[in-house]
């Protein structure tokens, strides 16, 4: 039996760590919040009041966090991974982070015998909880295999894209092009309805044809149609990722007019969309624009 440990038990972690408790493993976990210890507690998991104990206690960890400065200062921090974990540990980042904290992070973790594998995720926590995500990973084929019995039970789907890195390269355009098909994919209703043909009609053909995407299939019909808005991703989070495709662009010296204006409508919609709402609501600027018009 693997005994693997989870940093982060928010929603994705608490989801994930559910899975491998389903899965035959033995869970135990860590978050920086009192609060979140005690409800998962509460719920009959092995919660550890810090980073060293549950060093102690795993041979991988899963990592779930929000941002790459939060996974740096986790790995290296004084009380972090770095300093408590042991040779042969493999750690296994699920974060959408950075490419280059993931290879800075690696490359120490390597000097102390500890493997790292970048790993995010697709299909938030209702993916989570039901062990169906998808994982984008980098890393050595040789870690990878070490843990595959672990990811096999959080995912349903992996793809090997490269070294140290890659994985979170491929999630970061994943998320600028989930960006970039909502904001699309809104337009093309709001023309759909100018034009006086029923939007989930023509959803309906689009899905059938060659312009259909992840977003028209599943984000529309699940949660914006029904006017659900309820994925459990927020507008926050998926800012923090179109803004590291920004920040990736700028670093590779590249000019890339659509995605610039894809960042560019993110970060503004800010004015108008608060942080905790669903990431979907970023539709609601068309609404919005064609409420104006007729004002």
């Amino acid at each position: 039996m693997q005994n693997v440990g989870v940093i982060g038990l928010g929603n994705m972690g608490r989801g994930m760590a559910n899975s491998l408790r389903r899965g035959g493993m033995a869970v135990s976990g860590y978050d920086s919040l009192a609060g979140t210890r005690e409800r998962l507690a509460g719920e009959g998991f092995t919660v550890h009041s810090g980073i060293a104990d549950l060093c102690r206690a795993a041979q991988v960890l899963i990592l779930s966090l929000p941002t790459a400065a939060i996974v740096e200062t986790v790995i290296t921090g004084p009380d972090g991974i770095l300093a408590h974990g042991r040779a042969g540990m493999i750690i296994v980042d699920t974060s959408t982070s950075h490419p280059e904290t993931s290879r800075r992070v690696a490359a120490l973790l390597a000097a102390g015998g500890m493997g790292f594998i970048d790993a995010p995720v697709s299909g938030g926590p209702k993916g989570a909880m039901g062990g169906t995500m998808t994982m984008v990973m980098g890393g050595s084929p040789a870690d990878i295999a070490k843990v595959e019995p672990v990811l096999s039970v959080m995912s349903a789907k992996r793809v090997h894209v490269g070294p140290v890195g890659a994985g979170h390269v491929t999630k970061i355009i994943n998320n600028l092009l989930c960006a970039a098909h909502l904001l699309t994919g809104a337009e093309a209703m709001r023309l759909a309805t100018e034009a006086g043909v029923e939007p989930e009609r023509v959803m309906e053909g689009i899905n059938a044809g060659s312009g259909r995407s992840g977003v028209t299939m599943v984000n529309f019909p699940t949660w914006i149609f029904n006017e659900a808005f309820d994925s459990g991703f927020t507008m926050k989070l998926m800012r923090k990722d179109v803004a590291l495709g920004a920040q990736l662009m700028s670093e590779l010296g590249l000019s890339m007019p659509m995605a610039g204006q894809t960042t560019r409508i993110w970060a503004e919609s800010l004015a108008t969309l608060p942080d905790e709402e669903d990431f979907n609501r970023i539709v609601s600027l068309q609404v919005a624009s064609r409420k104006g018009k007729g004002q």
